[in-house]
């Protein structure tokens, strides 16, 4: 299915290309509002077009990421999540499940990067902590832009509501993290029952979503029909999560994706690479019905990440 399957959302009139996001006049707003309510209600994601991250900058945070990860497997392990409660750190290849219930674990390995937790860098890649910082202002500055936008769709009468409730983002008190996932070539068989990523849905707000141009993410939409989301150059995915659901009272419904074992040989050969910024609301917020409905019992950020994050690692030990 074409790309076209997936609405795609000109965001230029209020990204980070606008030096001052208050000249922009409500009608622009809303028109915004409308377009990004309607893809998010009807699919759970879209493409963000015209939001403001430079190019170069996403090719650069690509290529740190990749020398990190041609590192020996020795060195990578200097760098690993060495603690439950932590977010920071290497996770090593075939040490996570996207899917609790698959039979193995993902073909993958990935670097998280939250501020708010301490954690070992590569020592000889001094360049690779600098970038990370720096790419995860960029996507903080571009989120509550999101944000103010998303209130206004869900017309909340504070359009600053979704904003203060990310106000920690970066900070000790909120859990918004960066993932860099690295898929290696697969060289010979995979294990039976085995993926690259397994089907899942983010845990937080909302995920931006940066790929590169190998291709593999299949998106589930609303039918319940996966569509490949096939990289659109300068685009980034846009991923309803697990909370924004739950706070919308099913308004805006987290959306599956997964990264199946490609078919083609040409593919398998190839290494693939993305970047997560997983937006999540500040640690102590409380989520609930935004409707007043209650549809979900209401649940604080923190204690509802802890659980998801334990049930992803729960087969794997941390050292």
């Amino acid at each position: 299915m074409a790309a076209s399957a997936i609405p795609t959302v000109d965001f230029q009139k209020y990204g980070l290309n606008v030096a001052d996001p208050t000249s922009v006049t409500d009608d622009v707003l809303e028109t915004t509002a409308k377009e990004i309510y309607d893809a998010f209600s009807t699919t759970g994601f879209l493409y963000l077009v015209n939001h403001g991250i430079e190019q170069r900058k996403v090719d650069a945070m690509f290529a740190v990421s990749k020398s990190f990860f041609d590192q020996p497997v020795e060195e990578k392990m200097k760098c690993v999540r060495t603690h439950q409660d932590s977010f920071h750190g290497y996770i090593a290849l075939e040490s996570e499940k996207g899917n609790i219930n698959d039979p193995v674990a993902d073909f993958k390995e990935a670097f998280n990067f939250t501020p708010k937790d301490d954690g070992a860098w590569p020592a000889d890649l001094p360049e690779f902590k600098s970038s990370f910082f720096a790419f995860f202002d960029d996507c903080i500055r571009l989120t509550e832009r999101v944000l103010d936008v998303l209130s206004i769709a869900l017309k909340l009468q504070d359009r600053n509501f979704l904003r203060d409730c990310h106000r920690q983002m970066g900070r000790k008190g909120n859990s918004t993290s960066i993932r860099s996932n690295y898929y290696p070539p697969l060289t010979g068989p995979v294990k039976p029952g085995q993926v690259r990523f397994g089907q899942h849905s983010d845990f937080g707000t909302m995920t931006l979503l940066f790929q590169d141009g190998i291709g593999g993410l299949e998106m589930m939409k609303t039918d319940d029909v996966y569509v490949p989301a096939k990289p659109i150059p300068g685009a980034i995915v846009v991923i309803i999560g697990d909370l924004m659901q739950r706070w919308t009272a099913d308004q805006l419904k987290a959306t599956k994706h997964r990264i199946l074992v490609p078919e083609s040989e040409v593919k398998k050969r190839q290494y693939r690479q993305s970047f997560g910024f997983f937006v999540n609301p500040d640690d102590d917020t409380i989520i609930k019905s935004l409707d007043g409905s209650d549809k979900y019992e209401p649940i604080c950020t923190l204690d509802y990440l802890k659980h998801v994050f334990f049930q992803m690692y729960q087969f794997t030990r941390v050292p």
